[in-house]
């Protein structure tokens, strides 16, 4: 993170104009404001990295203006500038939340180590975010390998996608990579060492969707405490991934399509324009076509999304690649568990290869992990595998000892693994796709 956007507010003219240029010099973006209602209006209408702040703004005072600023953008760093710097001064500054200093007189030199200082700190924040996020999710499956030609075919699409600024729709059953391929554009782009932020749609309430999105000021609704910057704000400069944004309530996709169209938005609760840098990316598990075609889904919103498309194929249309996921699973879980496992009976391979797998890699990842966790061996066998995997040995049935749940997952993977789309298999069980798409998540489907 060498360019940092910044912001002075200085009542002196003179002082403005020597620090913009000093940072300009440096590469900075630079606003420069002369007393704390302009600085607010700027912090409220696009994204900073870093402000410097005068003590004595006329009859202002400056200290006031630090929480105000890190209640807009909790990640800002204020460096406050003081003609008359004392211990008293500074601690008072530091508990208010800035994170250093500038002295009048200063040199460009000062403030050129001082902003590089940050311009670090800002650059680990990030990382050490990226660094969490990785942790949570790592496994095996975040690696993008195929033996399929159609698969192969998808990812050197994305490669070429990845460098451009366009908006990227990926279509394809649950389960099939569609987030691992969202951060694979993402950390091939230039936009890498910036955040990226997974917002899953069915996943939060659609009241709350709006407000998870866009962010919302204090009091806009009933619960809304204090400040939320939301997650557009959260990853400026980066990528936001929308997961299953066929299921976006439609007040919610006019706000996007603004945002796409203009980079602008609003919180709830206010009426400043804000803006940001963000590149998104979108996945869907639906026919969106023929949700526009229903009214469910914006056309308008359809066409900007889909610049570029891609559809990654389901597994049972690469079973080339099922061994070969397996092993890794199983290399990966045993390490995890503490276990050796040496690989796969030939009952096992048999009974992974010739599963149809309607819930793609996330449910043969739970299946071989599962396996590994109960089995006993040196080898997993084909009983350590999930029932519902061998369908022809399975002896379950209505009335037996066993919770409605197992009866229910059972039903359900039978029903998917039988069904040409995930929507005929939701008319199947009298449920929506919504709750379908919950109750995979659930059993790992």
């Amino acid at each position: 993170m060498n360019e940092l956007k910044i912001l002075i507010v200085d009542d002196e003219t003179n002082i403005r104009k020597t620090l913009s240029y000093c940072l300009a010099a440096e590469g900075h973006t630079v606003i420069a404001v002369s007393n704390p209602a302009d600085a607010m209006e700027e912090s409220r209408s696009r994204v900073f990295d870093m402000a410097f702040v005068d003590l004595k703004l006329g009859d202002e005072d400056g200290m006031d203006l630090i929480p105000a600023l890190l209640a807009d953008s909790p990640w800002i760093k204020v460096v406050v500038i003081t003609a008359h710097a004392s211990i008293e001064s500074v601690v008072d500054a530091m508990r208010r939340g800035a994170a250093d200093y500038l002295a009048k007189p200063f040199t460009p030199s000062q403030v050129k180590f001082l902003t590089g200082r940050i311009a670090k700190v800002r650059e680990l924040e990030t990382q050490i975010v990226a660094l969490k996020e990785n942790m949570q999710r790592l496994g095996p499956e975040d690696r993008l390998q195929s033996n399929n030609v159609g698969m192969q075919r998808v990812m050197e699409l994305a490669r070429k996608a990845a460098p451009s600024e366009a908006t990227v729709l990926l279509q394809g059953e649950s389960g099939t990579g569609k987030t691992v391929f969202a951060r694979a554009i993402h950390n091939w782009s230039a936009r890498a060492l910036k955040p990226m932020a997974v917002v899953p749609c069915p996943a939060i309430p659609s009241e709350l969707l709006e407000s998870e999105l866009f962010g919302h000021a204090k009091g806009a609704f009933t619960g809304a405490v204090r400040d939320n910057p939301g997650r557009i704000a959260a990853c400026e400069g980066g990528t936001l991934f929308l997961d299953e944004i066929g299921d976006m309530p439609p007040a919610v996709q006019a706000k996007l399509l603004r945002f796409i169209q203009d980079k602008e938005y609003e919180r709830l609760g206010e009426a400043v324009s804000r803006k940001a840098d963000v590149r998104i990316i979108a996945a869907t598990n639906a026919e969106l076509k023929d949700r526009v075609a229903d009214g469910r889904f914006r056309e308008d919103l359809f066409y900007r999304l889909n610049v570029i498309s891609l559809t990654v194929p389901p597994l049972r249309e690469r079973p080339e690649d099922i061994l070969a996921l397996s092993l890794d699973f199983l290399s990966y879980f045993s390490r995890v568990n503490r276990k050796t496992i040496l690989g796969l009976t030939d009952e096992a391979t048999h009974a992974l290869t010739q599963y149809v797998w309607p819930g793609n890699v996330r449910e043969l990842r739970n299946a071989v992990e599962r396996a590994v966790i109960l089995g006993s061996g040196d080898k997993l066998d084909k009983n350590d595998l999930p029932e519902s995997i061998i369908p022809a040995t399975s002896t379950l049935k209505i009335g037996d000892a066993v919770s409605l749940a197992t009866i229910e997952e059972l039903h359900i993977r039978r029903v998917l693994a039988t069904s040409s789309s995930l929507q005929v298999a939701a008319d199947i069980l009298g449920i929506d796709q919504a709750t379908l798409w919950r109750r995979r998540k659930t059993y790992g489907i």
